[in-house]
């Protein structure tokens, strides 16, 4: 177990920072505490990777965008047809 500066089990959390995409550490349970505990459970990324992720996660969103935009339009899509077939 690890315990934060204010004596409290930290948890394990994830960072989505561009110095540090993906990377977990120990933080305080409580969000907007004045703890500033902070331990590494990953060890550091390598230079490539820290220019890498942080474009990967760009084009993953943009992608998810994309796609709840599509499935969108097929739910309209397929609303339409139940209409048309009902006429």
């Amino acid at each position: 177990m690890v315990f934060c500066w204010c004596g409290k089990q930290a948890m394990l959390r994830t960072s989505w920072t561009s110095r540090n995409p993906g990377r977990r550490f120990y933080g305080s349970p409580e969000k907007g505490s004045n703890c500033k505990f902070v331990g590494w459970h990953d060890p550091e990324m390598c230079q490539r990777s820290l220019e890498i992720i942080p474009g990967l996660l760009r084009s993953k969103n943009e992608l998810e965008i994309e796609r709840n935009k599509l499935q969108a339009k097929v739910r309209a899509t397929e609303e339409g047809a139940r209409k048309m077939k009902s006429i």
